[in-house]
């Protein structure tokens, strides 16, 4: 059967991991062709360490980078928010190779994306 992989990953399977193991296995099941849900995206430090891992791997004959979304954080309108600040939790994220995922339209509550079976 051909076709494109999309792993779905818990909350819990990624709190157990240290940032660097979680940067790293996203990018190789990424560089893999598969595409990744995360139940709970990643932090924002998290994230520009992702990115900028990804930016050292770029090859343009083999690893073209990645796609990622996010859902917007939820923000805590409450006065104990306000006054505690605590850091919003990131949503939902996708993460793909960047020549198999195109996002056409993302807001608050839905991500819109194209995936294509071919590089």
């Amino acid at each position: 059967m051909q076709g494109i992989q999309m792993d779905l990953l818990s909350e819990d399977r990624l709190s157990r991991m240290t940032t660097v193991e979680k940067i790293r296995f996203i990018l190789d099941e990424v560089k893999s062709g598969k595409i990744l849900v995360l139940e709970r995206g990643l932090t924002p430090q998290e994230e520009a360490n992702l990115i900028e891992m990804t930016m050292t791997l770029i090859d343009p004959d083999d690893f073209a980078g990645i796609e990622m979304e996010t859902y917007p954080a939820h923000e805590d309108t409450s006065l104990m928010g306000k006054l505690f600040k605590k850091q919003p939790k990131t949503r939902l994220t996708v993460i793909g190779p960047a020549n198999k995922i195109k996002t056409l339209r993302k807001d608050r509550d839905m991500i819109t994306a194209l995936v294509s079976a071919t590089k």
